[in-house]
């Protein structure tokens, strides 16, 4: 009974254009984005990650694009994290963005201050465009707590659908 609930989740999920394949248990994540036709320049990607109780404080997100027709690029500058989550923005957190030079489609968001267990945090990532190509573009999030020199543990995949821009 609980894989039907979970699958239901997923159908209802994805007849909406996100969904989240939940790896862990322990971390919530949600995706979305401001305008969802390829080749827009002004759209923000949201990526939300509620904290959950008892969790050690969090220092950085790593996201990793996986799938989708091309690699899409974030504008560091105008990219940004805040309390809350993308329909109720709280506290701006200062963070820095970090591409990882071994991996394509990686970036490592970085928070000045580790966050609390408890908090719900949203990182907003401005690509320079959205993709040329339409389809699903797949982002896998890891997580690191802080002064913690191990690979993360993972959140989840994160899906983001494109369609043409007749």
């Amino acid at each position: 009974m609980k894989n039907i609930s979970r699958l239901s989740k997923a159908v209802l999920a994805f007849s909406f254009g996100m969904l989240l394949l939940p790896i862990s248990k322990t971390y919530a994540v949600d995706a979305s984005t401001t305008y969802n036709q390829t080749s827009v320049g002004a759209a923000t990607y949201y990526f939300t990650v509620a904290i959950p109780a008892g969790a050690k404080p969090l220092q950085q997100v790593t996201l990793t694009q996986i799938q989708g027709g091309e690699n899409i690029e974030f504008d560091a500058k105008h990219s940004s994290a805040f309390v809350g989550s993308s329909d109720r923005t709280g506290e701006n957190l200062p963070v820095s963005l970090v591409k990882n030079p071994n991996q394509d489609g990686s970036v490592t968001v970085q928070f000045a201050q580790p966050l609390p267990a408890g908090k719900t945090v949203t990182i907003a990532l401005k690509p320079y465009r959205n993709p040329d190509y339409d389809g699903v573009y797949l982002f896998h999030l890891k997580a690191a707590p802080a002064n913690q020199n191990t690979e993360g543990q993972s959140l989840g995949v994160a899906r983001l659908q494109f369609y043409p821009n007749y």
